[in-house]
């Protein structure tokens, strides 16, 4: 009897011990993850677009009478000061023309003083007094319009700036009106001009802030407000034109510059949003959006709305409250429920000496 009992007794043994390596094998280890707290943001996303930068004001020059060019003293691309000469055209024509009506007025004034003696001996009459008066006032009124179209025969810097173009030559015959010279104004600063589709335009505001940043300068960034903004669409592109006036700054900035603008829209701080780091989201179907959020230790998941997506982040219109904790790294290997362990983040394992990643 002793053989079977300590048979059984064996067999027991062995049978217990399975069954608890079984049981050990059924309890999986929690799943490593990194999680990120939801935060709030703007309620709707910038506007980004690409324009051309320009001076606020864009004086183009001209003279007031037409003639050959006699000098340009100026450059594309130089500085000027107020009053100084920028231009000239013959003045031979001018002066002749100048002469011509200050000979014509004299002799007006001569007629008109005669007139006026002869009237007192009864030799003419009133109205041919009058049409002597008349004659002499017409007279000065061509020498003053001579004259004054002479002072503008010289082309003068209205304001501090930058030449931006040259549309002439010396020695080139220009018709009265016709531009020579683009002056940039330097007292009014900078903009940048740009057009926006419609969608787009019903956002902006007056008075909205900006950033821009220049391909030519891509360590600056530079602030600017919403300055103008267009109530009709141009007819050739159907786009709305807005400007940006830059803030001040001491930057070499030079016209038609490319300029990269973000519009930050007013209907951005009419409310907020939370936002989640996009590596959040393990499946999207439109609109909707599913993820993972911690519950104690355990992933759970959920249903989310999608507004927009903003760079590395999700701005969502329902299914978190900020300050929630959703699963970022480990999210796409999780099932509804399974428990899951807060991995050590990287600086802190780094700084243990243990091999960076998950643990």
């Amino acid at each position: 009897m002793r053989a079977p009992i300590l048979f059984v007794t064996v067999a027991c043994a062995v049978l217990l011990a399975g069954c608890n390596s079984k049981a050990t094998d059924e309890v999986p280890p929690a799943t490593p993850v990194r999680v990120a707290a939801a935060t709030t943001g703007p309620a709707a996303p910038p506007i980004r677009t690409n324009g051309l930068l320009a001076n606020k004001d864009e004086i183009r020059l001209a003279f007031k009478v037409g003639g050959v060019v006699r000098k340009l003293a100026v450059s594309e691309g130089e500085h000027v000061r107020k009053g100084q000469r920028l231009a000239e055209i013959e003045q031979t024509e001018v002066n002749a023309q100048v002469e011509q009506a200050r000979q014509a007025h004299e002799k007006a004034k001569r007629d008109a003083t005669r007139g006026e003696r002869l009237y007192e001996d009864k030799v003419i009459s009133l109205e041919q007094l009058q049409d002597l008066r008349t004659q002499s006032a017409m007279t000065e009124a061509a020498l003053n319009s001579a004259e004054f179209n002479s002072n503008y025969a010289v082309i003068v810097a209205p304001r501090d700036g930058t030449v931006l173009r040259r549309l002439a030559e010396e020695r080139e015959l220009v018709s009265a009106g016709t531009p020579v010279l683009v002056l940039g104004a330097q007292d009014k600063g900078f903009i940048v001009s740009t057009g926006l589709a419609d969608r787009e335009i019903v956002q902006v505001r007056l008075g909205d802030t900006a950033l821009v940043r220049l391909d030519a300068l891509p360590d600056a960034t530079l602030n600017g407000r919403v300055t103008e903004v267009a109530s009709a669409a141009d007819i050739a592109s159907g786009m709305f034109r807005i400007e940006v006036t830059l803030a001040s700054t001491e930057l070499p900035l030079k016209s038609g510059l490319v300029a990269k603008l973000t519009v930050v829209p007013s209907s951005a701080s009419a409310g907020s949003r939370v936002y989640v780091p996009i590596g959040a989201i393990v499946e999207g179907d439109g609109r909707t959006a599913r993820l993972f959020v911690l519950d104690k230790d355990h992933a759970r998941r959920r249903d989310v709305e999608v507004a927009f997506i903003e760079g590395d982040n999700v701005a969502l219109s329902s299914g978190v409250e900020a300050g929630e904790q959703v699963i970022t790294d480990g999210a796409q290997y999780l099932e509804d429920g399974e428990q899951v362990a807060i991995a050590q983040p990287l600086a802190e394992v780094r700084t243990s000496g243990r091999p960076s990643g998950m643990r």
